[in-house]
């Protein structure tokens, strides 16, 4: 049985999904306002920094499709708990580090986790509001999710200042201990019966230890060229083993099939392009405002803060104008005002003023986000159809990911960021100059590349999340297939 948004199960439905959502969401925010702190309380080098962050997406990614493939087989609320419990768990692990080794391996189970609840949130939605209710229900979920993350930097930068790095990870205790009691008194468990039992555990292995080889190699192997040069070999191996396993399993966790749509790769391609640029430019930000401009955790965290306010405001004016245009002008025009904002970010020195300075380059990449995000979801899921949209949306996902990892793992090491540089003012702004130029470069290509393979198809109507707020730091909103309840 389905209920009304209006009513008190259905806004407790609301309730339970946000919470759960808002801690992914609010790591993916606040950690980067936390790197300069965190290398200097453990020691670490750029290497171990950066794997800090792709740790967490490596599993992320990797796990993500599977998180949703679970849900549907097994109880949708019963994996997004189990999601929550490895969450917080891992969020502890993270807060207690002594080194930055526990600390890596708390991220990567915390990416777990968060590959659990992300997708289980909108399917209990999708599965658990009345179908009239569902559009308002989601737009309300990335609203709330939205404004999570908008407070998230600048919560971070208070805790860091007050307290402790350690103490944005214990935020996320009181928030998984709501999710979990709320949502085992009034969310109702569903699953879809027609799912096909048996979850592809060989794909996600072999996805995981490609993307972890291959990165491991990207980065440097912490010094061990040898042997990042053979992991780097072994994850190529295991990402061609993983299409190829994919192509013959009967329930893929990537159905290739559906790249046979020139529409689909196309809209991915340029997803993968974008995300990178910005990936890299969130990765750097926060930590080039505090050790190359003098700024405080405090201050770096608000500085980015009315990017995601212009966002939150709109978002859904943009997916409304790419239904009435088509999506091929938005999704030409947004990177490149997104490359615009990034070259005039790169010409940041210290010195210079914030709101003469910073915060124009920071509104031209807001307004590129806002001008490409709806239209980037909505051509990958009309181009999948309605029969895959859930799968669609998570492809997606992982896609948009998997750039914010590479450009994490790649920059570094392009710009001259390596070893204890990364804390050396002088070396961080020409690290800075030059990783913007570079994610300049990549957005405009997504742009090019938008312009030469996307076609309108302006009857594809835009997708219920992007009513709301869409975080472009981590990724485009899910959406799930309908499916039945139990």
């Amino acid at each position: 049985m389905t209920s009304a948004l209006s009513s008190g199960s259905g806004r407790w439905i609301v309730a339970v999904t946000v919470a759960g959502s808002s801690m992914a969401f609010l790591d993916s925010t606040v950690l980067s306002i936390a790197m300069p702190d965190i290398g200097r309380d453990l020691g670490a080098d750029t290497s171990s920094l950066q794997w800090v962050t792709t740790g967490y997406l490596l599993s992320l990614v990797a796990l993500i499709l599977v998180g949703g493939a679970l849900g549907d087989t097994y109880g949708r609320r019963r994996v997004f708990e189990v999601g929550v419990v490895v969450f917080c768990a891992a969020s502890v692990l993270c807060a207690v580090a002594p080194d930055t080794g526990l600390l890596i391996a708390a991220r990567v189970v915390q990416g777990g986790g968060a590959a659990l609840l992300t997708p289980g949130s909108l399917a209990i939605i999708q599965a658990s509001i009345r179908p009239g209710d569902r559009a308002r229900a989601i737009g309300a979920w990335s609203g709330l999710t939205g404004v999570a993350a908008a407070i998230g930097p600048l919560v971070g930068g208070v805790l860091i200042a007050a307290v402790s790095w350690r103490a944005i990870f214990l935020l996320n205790l009181p928030i998984g201990l709501f999710t979990f009691l709320a949502g085992r008194r009034h969310v109702p468990e569903t699953s879809d019966p027609d799912a096909v039992r048996g979850v592809d555990v060989l794909g996600a292995a072999l996805a995981a230890v490609g993307l972890a080889g291959v990165t491991f190699w990207l980065t440097g192997g912490v010094g061990a060229e040898g042997l990042a040069t053979a992991a780097g070999v072994a994850g190529v191996v295991a990402l061609a083993a993983f299409l190829v396993v994919e192509s013959r399993v009967p329930a893929p966790m990537l159905p290739l099939g559906m790249f046979r749509s020139r529409q689909f790769s196309a809209g991915n391609a340029v997803t993968f392009l974008v995300y990178a640029a910005v990936g890299g430019f969130f990765f750097l930000f926060a930590s080039f405002l505090q050790i190359s401009l003098g700024y405080s955790p405090v201050e770096a965290g608000a500085a980015s803060l009315p990017e995601t306010i212009l966002m939150l405001l709109l978002s859904a004016r943009s997916g409304a104008l790419s239904e009435r245009i088509g999506v091929r002008i938005p999704l030409t025009v947004g990177p490149v005002v997104v490359g615009v904002g990034l070259l005039m970010l790169s010409r940041v020195v210290p010195g210079d003023r914030y709101l003469t300075h910073i915060l124009p380059g920071v509104l031209v990449v807001a307004i590129g986000l806002v001008i490409l995000v709806a239209p980037i979801t909505a051509t990958v899921l009309a181009a999948a159809g309605d029969e895959h949209a859930g799968v669609g949306s998570g492809i997606n996902n992982a896609v948009a990911r998997m750039g914010g990892l590479l450009a994490v793992a790649v920059l570094p090491g392009l710009t001259g960021l390596t070893g204890d540089d990364f804390y050396v003012p002088s070396a961080m702004t020409d690290g800075f100059r030059q990783s913007m130029v570079i994610c300049a470069a990549l957005s405009a290509a997504g742009g090019v590349l938008a312009w030469l393979t996307i076609r309108d198809r302006r009857a594809a109507p835009t997708p219920e999340p992007v009513e709301g707020f869409c975080c472009p730091v981590a990724a485009p909103p899910l959406r799930q297939a309908t499916s039945k309840t139990s």
